[in-house]
């Protein structure tokens, strides 16, 4: 900014020298979210200018937009456009580009076979001088925490300049469509009416419509609708899914049907649930769900064991929702084949023993679990064996199998049989020396005593179906178990992966891949797990307003990292730093979701 014959840098910058110029950030007086759009206010003197960014919904369409909303004078405003080429990953090149003047902005092509760009500007009284030059050396200080590059080159492609007088504004349009909207007034109420219809939706659910409700939670409902994306099939053009993190992760199976209940039921959009869980049906292969869609191709993945379960959780949880029978009995095939899969057995050696009725799964060189970390060949925590929450989901499928079963008429006795067996089977698990349940049955090595918070899953589900379903562990166990993962796992934003008194634990997430890997289910906190704790206890004490105190870390939490929304992870050890994705949509799902449950007191039966 030039203002009353002074220059005001706005940007701030790192450099691999070591230095931070210019200091731009002195002027920022003020910042805000104003629902989702990150709002800067630069005090220059007596001036004060708004910067506003936002995307367009359902485009991959960026404004950036400056209003002069005080001052006595003239404000000139000089904007670089700094671009780059480069996956989420990483490695960026410094590569030629083709930058072309057009009508109102600039087209950029990095290379032949890539996209093109485009920059515009609204106002037709702003210039645009072309003028590319390579601005080297950026230091980036979280890929070197990562091992990963951490020097990056910009090409500074033009330069956008205006005399804005008091009140006048102007928009920056930067797209891959070449015939985007260029009307930022319009553009930013569009914008702003699709976060009020968001919020209007999810006034709908009961919960919520409830005084006193926190303006966090509507943080966490606009939030939510940033997870859910498109996946067009050609028998389903509306095909839609859940991204499971940003900036790195796609659509997961286990991860959707885990955040399912949070992002869709819980804000109000029971259509774009059953659009999901349709979706995911048309991709059910021998009983299981695909856990990872690559980025391009057709060929997912089927590496995971408990997708396919949670699948059947999702489904209970539209059915209590919406109690959408149609729905219910268009879906139930998709259930009846994961159990018969489940039960002859399917890939990855996962299969029911009917010697005690439980699940086993895993075979060498994969990992089929939640906890599914894997470096080149090395299976960090491979759990090959009967892991307790594969067991503890299986029974809870078999109870929505009987229920779904009932209310459309159908036979129900196998499921119960099945059910039966589990429960019987389940108390294997239970260790009388630690007080607590084994993490693994059967492993190559034996029962695995580490405690992990997999076992929450065998008290949180314990009231899922029917109200004479027998539960898998009795009260005084369930008590055991809530308070040994309280005293050793829980942490301010949730619960860690494994307990510090454990050999195998690393409380710190960093450095290369291995390392990072090696502690990513080995001590490390996950966010969306708070859920499970948060149900248990609730479950166990009955307790709603001490339940709900372990929700308030995660509150303050919103604007600690990744502005209005949840970390995927946190280190195992204080300050419990964020870590990994900055935004995690099962973080976000769980916590809508338990404190929903909890504020409710609602229970999952069918009804």
């Amino acid at each position: 900014v030039e203002y009353g014959n002074c220059i005001y840098p706005l940007y701030t910058n790192r450099w691999a020298s070591g230095s931070i110029e210019p200091r731009g950030y002195h002027h920022l007086a003020h910042f805000r979210l104003e629902g989702t759009i990150p709002t800067w206010i630069f005090a220059c003197g007596d001036a004060l200018l708004e910067k506003r960014l936002w995307m367009q919904q359902g485009q991959n369409t960026t404004y950036i937009r400056y209003t002069f909303t005080r001052g006595s004078g003239t404000l000139k405003l000089s904007l670089k456009a700094l671009v780059n080429y480069r996956d989420r990953h990483g490695g960026s090149t410094k590569v030629d580009w083709r930058v072309d003047a057009i009508d109102r902005g600039i087209r950029l092509i990095a290379f032949d076979d890539a996209v093109p760009f485009y920059l515009w500007r609204d106002r037709t009284d702003a210039t645009c001088s072309i003028s590319p030059t390579w601005y080297e050396n950026f230091d980036l200080a979280i890929e070197r925490y990562r091992g990963t590059g951490d020097r990056e080159n910009h090409l500074h492609a033009a330069t956008i300049e205006i005399a804005l007088e008091p009140g006048e504004s102007l928009t920056v349009v930067a797209s891959t469509d070449p015939t985007p909207n260029l009307d930022g007034l319009a553009a930013l109420a569009e914008r702003r009416a699709y976060e009020r219809q968001l919020l209007e939706q999810s006034s709908k659910v009961p919960y919520l419509k409830a005084t006193g409700k926190p303006e966090w939670v509507d943080r966490l409902v606009l939030a939510a609708d940033q997870f859910i994306v498109n996946r067009p099939l050609s028998a389903r053009p509306d095909g839609k899914t859940i991204i499971a993190g940003y900036p790195w992760f796609a659509d997961w199976g286990r991860d959707t049907m885990i955040s399912l209940p949070g992002l869709t039921l819980l804000t109000g959009r029971p259509e774009i649930a059953r659009t999901i869980l349709g979706t995911y049906a048309r991709y059910l292969d021998r009983g299981m769900l695909p856990n990872v869609f690559p980025d391009r191709g057709d060929t997912p993945a089927y590496n995971t064991a408990d997708a396919s379960l949670w699948f059947a959780e999702a489904v209970r949880s539209y059915y209590a929702a919406t109690g959408d029978r149609d729905f219910l009995e268009a879906i139930f095939p998709a259930i009846e084949e994961i159990i018969r899969w489940y039960r002859q057995g399917t890939r990855y050696n996962i299969h029911w023993d009917r010697q005690d009725g439980l699940i086993y799964a895993g075979e060498p060189g994969v990992q089929v679990t939640w906890m599914d970390a894997k470096v080149d060949d090395w299976v960090v925590t491979p759990r090959h064996g009967k892991p307790v929450e594969i067991n503890a989901l299986w029974y809870n499928a078999l109870r929505i199998a009987s229920e779904v079963a009932k209310i459309l008429g159908y036979p129900d006795g196998e499921y119960r049989d099945l059910a039966e067996r589990t429960v019987a089977g389940f108390e294997r698990f239970w260790n009388p020396t630690t007080g607590y349940c084994y993490d693994v049955l059967d492993t190559p090595s034996g029962n695995d005593r580490a405690l992990r918070p997999n076992q929450l899953l065998a008290v949180s589900l314990s009231g899922v179906c029917g109200k004479y379903a027998k539960p898998l562990l009795q009260p005084r166990q369930q008590k055991a178990i809530v308070d040994a993962c309280g005293r050793e796992l829980l942490t301010s934003y949730g619960l860690r992966s494994l307990a510090p008194s454990d050999p195998q634990y690393r409380g710190h997430y960093g450095g290369d891949r291995q390392q990072r890997d090696g502690a990513y289910h080995q001590g490390t906190t996950w966010g969306w797990l708070i859920g499970p704790f948060v149900e248990a206890h609730f479950r166990v004490y009955n307790d709603p307003q001490r339940a709900l105190e372990f929700l308030e870390p995660m509150v303050h939490h919103l604007q600690g990292a990744g502005l209005g929304s949840i970390s995927e992870i946190f280190d195992g050890d204080p300050p419990m730093t964020p870590r990994g994705c900055f935004a995690q949509a099962w973080s976000v799902a769980e916590v809508l979701r338990v404190r929903s449950l909890v504020s409710s007191r609602e229970t999952r039966e069918f009804g």
